[in-house]
């Protein structure tokens, strides 16, 4: 594949993104929790940034970007139009449905709104890569501050859409509570069993365990399956809406 995507942890617990298109080398960086670490990392791959695309305005997704603009003044910034009251100076407004050219790939935008309103993710098919923020994350789900839990559902459900094999970079090492927490609601689930020893693993040696894969979501994050017939009966809401089941599944999170 013609793009490398970088882990970065920023902070205590969130990550940030490069992706770096290998042929042009153009790079981008997805949210700037804080600038130093995403500096030291393109220093270290020698990589200059040309592009800053933000998915939510919360300080510990933005706060980075004065930074690294004073360290790459030429560097262009990209977020949500229906946001930008509340980030940094845009050069680039984007709404849901809208596309734009990155190294010659289309990145597509989607309004993934929930955990706040305006919040998008970025969807790069050649990179086979979504930068979902706070949205869809590693076995869990933002918690939903502005928007509501038919709303938050339907982000999730446009996520869910997406190419089984595409990779879920999201902003958080929550993993290892978010799979305690799935594990009350599907206790059997031989998928989620398997997948909590690799986390477990990982995180016993400092590894991060973002990004996921999108297959591994769909079998094991119980945000992504409140319509499974088994889930609906685990909970006893057998009748109950696809959104009303995830606004359970909420609440008990929220509570957890």
């Amino acid at each position: 594949m013609p793009f490398e995507i970088v882990t970065v942890p920023c902070l205590s617990d969130n990550y940030a993104f490069i992706l770096h298109e290998t042929g042009s080398g153009l790079t981008a960086v997805i949210d700037a929790p804080d600038a130093a670490p995403i500096i030291a990392e393109l220093g270290l791959r020698d990589w200059v940034l040309d592009e800053i695309w933000l998915t939510h305005h919360h300080d510990d997704h933005i706060q980075g970007v004065d930074d690294l603009k004073a360290a790459y003044p030429n560097a262009t910034i990209t977020g949500g139009a229906a946001d930008a009251h509340r980030l940094p100076a845009l050069d680039r407004a984007v709404d849901d449905g809208d596309a734009f050219d990155f190294a010659g790939s289309e990145v597509t935008v989607m309004d993934v709104s929930g955990h706040t309103v305006g919040h998008i993710a970025f969807y790069v098919a050649d990179a086979r890569g979504a930068f979902t923020g706070d949205s869809l994350m590693a076995m869990g789900c933002g918690r939903v501050f502005e928007g509501t839990f038919p709303q938050m559902w339907d982000s999730l459900s446009k996520l869910a859409a997406l190419p089984p094999n595409t990779i879920i970079c999201s902003g958080h090492e929550y993993t290892s509570a978010n799979a305690r927490f799935a594990q009350t609601i599907e206790p059997e689930n031989s998928d989620l069993i398997s997948r909590i020893r690799v986390i477990d693993t990982a995180r016993a040696i400092g590894e991060p365990t973002v990004p996921s894969r999108l297959s591994d979501e769909l079998a094991t994050n119980p945000f992504l399956r409140a319509s499974e017939p088994s889930v609906k009966s685990a909970l006893n809401m057998e009748n109950a809406s696809d959104s009303e089941v995830f606004g359970e599944i909420r609440r008990r999170k929220d509570a957890f």
